[in-house]
């Protein structure tokens, strides 16, 4: 459990009822968004209230009408998915500018300019985001927010997501440690290893990373691999 100090009031409203439990804000947020955490590293107290702020708890018959349970943490859960978490503003600014710069984060990773086929700097996306007057949940997952953010960009600045291919050779010597790192950063859709001890791939990697894949390839080889783009989607 977390202290007490740190919480705040997630509520729930149901059947003309009131249930309040006490939670962090931030690891609230990850379990709404689907992360599997225990619901008790979310909370303060292991209580459901009809009024925290009195300490007056939700009666166990109220709690079986409405949620079939008086299991806490069943209940708890529903709580913190389905209700309202209560943020002071500070905190309300600090998630939101956070889940703001993972949005920003994955478009500058993931989207090109169709025009140049390069990625936007976060600046730019930042700037366009402003000016289309965003607005971010910081309760949402990314990939909820993304489609929209992308559809009030696109009247201010070309933008397509998009992936490229790319063949590569690396020599023995350093054939090894590239493999196990090419394996965590990209997409490998082919590989063969050869007789002399080489390693060929053909990966995929988000088109907004390139300038980052050709610094990997080059820090895993000395600049002694051998790289040809196959296609942009």
């Amino acid at each position: 459990m977390i202290p007490l100090d740190q919480a705040v009031v997630a509520r729930l409203e149901s059947h003309g009822e009131r249930f309040e439990i006490l939670v962090d804000p931030d690891i609230a947020a990850a379990i709404r968004q689907g992360d599997d955490i225990p619901v008790e590293d979310a909370v303060a107290a292991l209580y459901v209230f009809e009024n925290s702020s009195k300490a007056e708890k939700s009666p166990e018959e109220t709690l079986k009408k409405v949620f079939d349970t008086v299991e806490f943490e069943a209940i708890a859960e529903r709580i913190i998915r389905k209700g309202e978490i209560h943020l002071t503003a500070e905190q309300r600014k600090r998630m939101t500018e956070d889940k703001r710069n993972q949005i920003v984060t994955f478009i500058s990773r993931n989207a090109i300019n169709p025009q140049t086929k390069l990625p936007h700097p976060r600046q730019r996306i930042e700037m366009a985001m402003e000016q289309a007057k965003v607005s971010v949940d910081p309760f949402k997952h990314v990939d909820e927010q993304v489609k929209n953010v992308v559809k009030a960009l696109r009247p201010l600045i070309p933008i397509k997501f998009a992936e490229m291919k790319f063949a590569v050779k690396i020599p023995a010597d350093y054939a090894p440690k590239a493999y196990g790192e090419l394996r965590t950063a990209t997409t490998i859709e082919q590989d063969q290893w050869q007789n002399d001890g080489s390693w060929i791939c053909v990966v995929r990697i988000p088109a907004g990373i390139q300038e980052e894949f050709y610094s990997l390839i080059n820090r895993l080889t000395k600049g002694d691999a051998e790289l040809k783009i196959l296609d942009q989607d």
